[in-house]
């Protein structure tokens, strides 16, 4: 998949798509990517005090929902892998963004301006 941001005009390769579930290898939680970012979108002091691996801030960067908790992070694509599961996501905000899933991906509910 390739994705292009407003903000930037290079387009960057991404390895997870809106709607994938995916499973962080660091932490061990599974979730749905409801958003994409090409490079780190956040503040250095949210980097210096979270991202304790210190993983690339010119690669792709990942807003997941989190199966079983209430709560979304953000996670470098370096710390996640695909979900082998095909179990479905319990998360309160999964029916806010999605409609259902189609063949093992989340279907994203269209947007309305």
């Amino acid at each position: 998949m390739v994705l292009k941001s407003n903000l930037m005009t290079k387009e960057s390769s991404v390895k997870f798509a809106i709607g994938q579930i995916v499973h962080h290898k660091m932490f061990d939680y599974r979730g749905v990517v409801v958003d994409v970012d090409p490079v780190f979108n956040s503040t250095e002091e949210w980097y210096e005090s979270v991202a304790l691996s210190r993983p690339p801030k010119d690669k792709p960067w990942y807003h997941v929902l989190v199966d079983g908790a209430a709560h979304q992070t953000y996670v470098a694509e370096k710390n996640l892998e695909d979900d082998k599961s095909a179990k479905p996501i319990d998360h309160p905000l999964v029916g806010e963004f999605f409609n259902g899933v189609e063949g093992g991906i989340y279907v994203m509910k269209q947007r309305r301006n």
